[in-house]
């Protein structure tokens, strides 16, 4: 069969081609990729719609400062699965409830700066594309807002358009003030039940402000709040110079209004004030102009500079050029360097003031054979000042000729085309010392390596003046990708203070460890926040949390929960940065195993790790795991070993209390045998262990002595720092004549005495009271671990 480039001429091929091409509808491309979203399987797709649908809920509700109330069901429906998700948001306006359930890419989100769990506005769209795809059936919607009538909805996604299609808009009842109902019949299954409920169960853990409620075919699972406080209020923040990639700076250039340059980085950046805005275009301008040799002036020849001057000055009278020429000689002998546009502002000075001495006008045309005829004086010895610099940047001192004869090269370079100046860019500067090395080592069989080189050009580049130009307006900027690649590069250069963090919600550490606790049963709970970094011009902030101990499993690896905007990411574990950090720490320094030195710490550990972000760095649409960003990285690294040096503490600590324990108990059954042996070898009342032990084990002794209605609390503390316990001794009868510093309360018929003394080492402390009946006693003491502690009562 013939092909159709055998029937058609190259013309017609072209024509027959381009009738074929058509636009697609991002709801048509996402229809036949719905993987790129998490919707791959019937399992996933389950648990990516209650994400989406969660995500909205909570991000609807906070907005509104609603404490949220979330109820998720799911039930099976011959053969689909039916999800509901309910809140207790604003609801949405009839209006605008179409396109948030029915356009992809349809949202308020995306081109804030601002943290927010969903920013592109695809999420909850794409799980109503993947039911109707699924089932065929529309979604149902439900939605009031305060003080309105609830709204009913049913529609679906028109693919070709990207529009959705309303088939009922009616009024309805509801038992909800305000928030939104959605359900949805999908193709899906319970297999992914275990990432369901662990998304729930860590949704609960980083909001620890909101109820949820799931329930499924074979159980549910309730999170009560943990605290009433909602996150703090984000407001939306404009880019920080540091991290904007150069397309983007260009988009950026070409759309302000500003004229100049340091308007633009004012008006267009967060963080950025005229004092910072100078010092970028400082860099800038380095980069783009370069910088102006500053060569050591002649010490010796001021004749030489008033001849010169003179020489060069015609027509003037010979006293008012004698003036003139006198006071650029000294005006130059005041500078231990100069460049050249430094050189023409000391003669245009010299120029004024002798046109007011004198009378006779010294105009431009004079000044610049004037400032020519200086500066060929002030460079002419410029090879000795490049030895001499070179001479003290190399950190081994060389033989005088090689140095010479590097230097004598170096000044040559300083004689090409265009060089009147001596004007260069560093790149040229590092260009022309390369060189000469090279050049150097070549002819003398010497080493001039790279770090004599870059040491040279660093010096160099250091007596080398900034030039006074203005720098170029914004509009040739944007026109010119090398200028604008300058100014980003002096953006990167330039120390600017951190983003604000009030774009940004971040747990805080409190409830990072609040959430853990209220989740997890653990023996011990340590959190970290880590100050704002800047990525991409993004701000974010890092957050860990490490359980451990209690309930968890002791085998196998840890449970690493990875979250980002306060989402759970339930998938792709293997490819999240949070992963690769972690196995990339040495955890047996904290306390952890570690099989081979390197990958996932094993033991009864929980670690959470919390990346919020302007705009989180995914490598999918499906928001599953967070890229690679050497920034975020280091800022993961450092907020896990911020938390892991608690637990290497407290971990020491155990094992202390450990050790102490186990010779407490040798101690404890052998002196009982001693004691016994003793008495009966010398015929003695058997010793009263109790005190011994604890004197031997430098610990903290509480003893209880009572004579008749007095009793006494002595607190010996043999241990070699100071003690604060607390102790409360309760009563059956009203105790009369406490001493100091006791507080006593009565509570269905028993009396609480307390007392919180500060008992120095070696010291000790008596506490006392009187009881007028017979009492039972019963002592409790915290504030000593309890290795530390005897109690003899």
């Amino acid at each position: 069969m013939p092909s159709l480039q055998s029937t058609l001429d190259d013309e017609g091929v072209a024509d027959e081609l381009a009738a074929s091409q058509r636009s697609i509808s991002i709801a048509e491309f996402f229809e036949k990729n719905k993987h790129m979203l998490g919707f791959d399987s019937g399992a996933r797709g389950l648990v990516t719609a209650v994400k989406e649908a969660v995500d909205n809920a909570l991000d609807a509700a906070e907005e509104a400062g609603h404490l949220p109330d979330i109820y998720i069901e799911i039930e099976e429906v011959g053969d689909y699965y039916r999800l509901v998700v309910e809140d207790n948001g604003p609801g949405i306006t009839t209006e605008e409830l179409p396109k948030v359930f029915g356009k992809l890419l349809y949202g308020s989100r995306f081109h804030k700066r601002e943290q927010a769990r969903g920013q592109q506005g695809i999420g909850i769209s794409a799980a109503v594309l993947y039911s109707q795809l699924t089932s065929g059936k529309p979604a149902k919607i439900t939605s009031r807002t305060q003080g309105g009538e609830a709204k009913y909805f049913e529609l679906i996604i028109d693919t070709d358009s990207n529009e959705p299609e309303v088939s009922v808009d009616e009024t309805t009842t509801w038992d909800r003030t305000h928030g939104t109902r959605i359900e949805l019949e999908m193709e899906a299954n319970m297999r992914a039940r275990g990432q369901l409920r662990d998304y729930v169960k860590h949704t609960a853990v980083v909001n620890p402000h909101a109820r949820i409620e799931l329930r499924e075919p074979n159980g549910e699972f309730k999170a009560e709040r943990a605290t009433d406080q909602l996150p703090a209020e984000t407001e939306e923040i404009r880019p920080h110079p540091h991290g904007v990639e150069l397309g983007t700076l260009l988009k950026m250039l070409e759309a302000t209004d500003s004229y100049s340059v340091s308007g633009f980085l004012q008006g267009e950046f967060t963080r950025v004030g005229t004092k910072t805005a100078t010092n970028v275009i400082a860099a800038f301008t380095d980069r783009h102009y370069g910088r102006e040799m500053a060569w050591r002036t002649p010490a010796t020849h001021e004749a030489d500079i008033e001849a010169a001057v003179t020489e060069a000055v015609a027509n003037k009278g010979q006293a008012a050029t004698d003036e003139f020429a006198g006071r650029v000689a000294d005006a130059i002998r005041d500078h231990d360097r100069l460049a050249h546009h430094e050189l023409a502002t000391l003669v245009e000075h010299a120029a004024v003031a002798t046109t007011d001495e004198t009378g006779t006008t010294f105009g431009d045309t004079v000044q610049e054979k004037a400032v020519a005829a200086a500066w060929t004086i002030v460079r002419d010895d410029r090879t000795a000042d490049l030895y001499t610099l070179t001479d003290e940047a190399t950190s081994t001192r060389k033989d005088d000729g090689v140095i010479e004869s590097f230097a004598e090269r170096l000044a040559a370079k300083f004689d090409g085309e265009g060089q009147v100046r001596d004007r260069l860019r560093r790149e040229t500067l590092e260009e022309y010392v390369e060189r000469a090395a090279a050049m150097t080592a070549e002819r003398e069989d010497v080493s001039f390596g790279e770090t004599a080189r870059e040491n040279v050009a660093d010096a160099l580049w250091s007596v080398a003046r900034t030039v006074p130009d203005d720098p170029p307006n914004v509009a040739a900027v944007a026109d010119d990708r090398d200028t604008a690649s300058a100014l980003l590069s002096a953006m990167s250069e330039t120390d600017i203070i951190a983003p604000p963090t009030d774009c940004l919600s971040p747990i805080t550490a409190d409830l990072v460890r609040s959430g853990l606790e209220k989740e997890f049963d653990a023996d011990f709970y340590a959190s970290a926040t880590r100050d704002a970094g800047v990525h991409g011009g993004d701000p974010f902030i890092v957050e860990a949390g490490i359980a451990y101990g209690g309930d968890l499993p002791a085998e196998g690896s840890v449970e690493l929960l990875r979250f980002a905007n306060r989402v759970p990411l339930v998938y792709q574990r293997g490819a999240c940065a949070t992963t690769d950090v972690l196995k990339g720490i040495g955890w047996r320094n904290y306390g952890l195993d570690q099989p081979g030195g390197s990958g996932m710490p094993n033991g009864p550990a929980v670690i959470m790790i919390h990346v919020a972000s302007t705009n989180v760095p995914f490598t999918s649409e499906s928001k599953d795991a967070i890229a690679n960003i050497p920034a975020i990285e280091d800022e993961i690294e450092l907020a896990v070993r911020e938390a892991a040096r608690e637990l290497k503490s407290y971990l020491n600590k155990r094992r202390s209390m450990q050790q102490r324990q186990e010779k407490q108990d040798v101690l404890g059954s052998i002196l009982p045998e001693m004691a016994d042996k003793l008495a009966t070898v010398t015929e003695r009342e058997e010793l009263k262990i109790d005190d011994s032990l604890a004197r031997i084990m430098n610990n903290v002794l509480v003893e209880r002595r009572i004579e008749n209605s007095h009793v006494e609390l002595v607190v010996e503390n043999n241990s070699g720092t100071s003690a604060s316990p607390e102790l409360t001794e309760i009563v059956s009868a009203e105790p009369t004549s406490v001493s100091d510093g006791a507080r006593v309360v009565e509570m269905d018929g028993e009396w609480f005495i307390k007392w919180s003394p500060e008992v120095g080492s070696d010291d000790d402390s008596v506490l006392q009271y009187e009881l007028a009946d017979e009492s039972d006693y019963d002592l409790d003491v915290t504030g000593i671990e309890s290795a530390k502690l005897t109690v003899n009562t």
